[in-house]
C-alpha cells in the first residue's frame, strides 16, 4: 500500500533532492514546478490503477477501440502547500473534478498541535475515486482527519495520497486509522520526526518555500 517513487533512481529521486537543497530552494519558481513535476509522474502512475473501459475512437480513416477511463478521479489537496502538487497532478488528470480542504496545525502555548478543518470545497465523493495531495506526510493527521471527514459526509470507493516528502511514523498512523484501501504515493520516505512534528532530514516548511513565509496568528 506504499509506493516510494525514489526507491529506484529516476528524474523524481533528482526532483526531491532539489527541493531538498537549501541552495536551491530560494528559486520558489523551481521548488513549485519540482513539486508539479513529482505531481505528474504521481498521477501518471496511478492512472494505471484505475479502471478503464474500451471506447471506440472515430480516426479519418476508420475505428480504434481505445481503452480510457471509466471515471474521473477526485482531486483534492490540502491549503496552501498543496497547490503546486496539486497543479501537477491536474495537468495530467486535466477532466477531474476537485476539492480543496483547509487543514492546519493549531498550535498551543506547550508546544503540542490539534489540526484544524475548516473549509472544504467539493463535489459528492460518492462511487468516486479520491486523489489527495500534500507535500508532507509528517505526522499523519491532517490527511487523517482530512479522510474521516470526507467518509463522513460521502462514501468514496477508495483513497490515494501523494506526498513529496513522507515520514515512516505518519505513514503508518494513516494506515492504521484509515484502513486497508488506502495507498500513499511517496517522493520519498524519511524515517525521523522532531517531537515538534517536522520530517529530518524533510526539506522545510513546504508551503513557505513555495509561496513566502507566513505570518504566525
Amino acid at each position: 500500500m506504499i509506493v516510494n517513487l525514489s526507491e529506484q533512481h529516476s528524474l523524481v529521486s533528482n526532483w526531491i533532492a532539489e527541493i531538498r537543497d537549501m541552495n536551491v530552494q530560494s528559486d520558489r519558481m523551481r521548488f513549485r514546478r519540482n513539486l508539479e513535476r513529482v505531481g505528474e509522474i504521481a498521477a501518471y502512475e496511478i492512472s494505471k490503477e484505475l479502471a478503464w473501459k474500451e471506447m471506440e475512437t472515430q480516426t479519418q480513416l476508420g475505428i480504434h477501440n481505445s481503452k480510457v477511463l471509466e471515471q474521473q478521479p477526485v482531486l483534492a489537496t490540502i491549503l496552501r502547500a498543496g497547490l503546486p502538487l496539486h497543479q501537477g497532478m491536474l495537468n495530467y488528470f486535466d477532466k477531474a473534478d476537485n476539492a480543496f480542504i483547509s487543514a492546519y496545525r493549531k498550535h498551543h502555548h506547550d508546544g503540542s498541535f490539534d489540526i484544524s478543518l475548516e473549509y472544504m470545497s467539493c463535489p459528492s465523493l460518492n462511487n468516486r475515486v479520491v486523489i489527495i495531495s500534500d507535500p508532507m506526510l509528517a505526522t499523519g493527521s491532517s490527511i487523517v482527519k482530512t479522510i474521516q471527514y470526507m467518509r463522513a459526509e460521502n462514501s468514496p470507493t477508495s483513497f490515494h495520497v501523494v506526498v513529496a516528502i513522507a515520514c515512516t511514523i505518519g505513514i503508518e498512523y494513516v494506515l492504521r486509522e484509515c484502513g486497508s484501501d488506502i495507498k500513499i504515493w511517496c517522493g520519498d520516505i524519511d524515517d525521523e520526526l522532531t517531537a515538534k512534528g517536522y520530517i529530518v532530514p524533510g526539506l522545510g516548511d513546504a508551503g513557505d518555500l513555495a509561496f513566502g513565509t507566513k505570518m504566525q496568528a
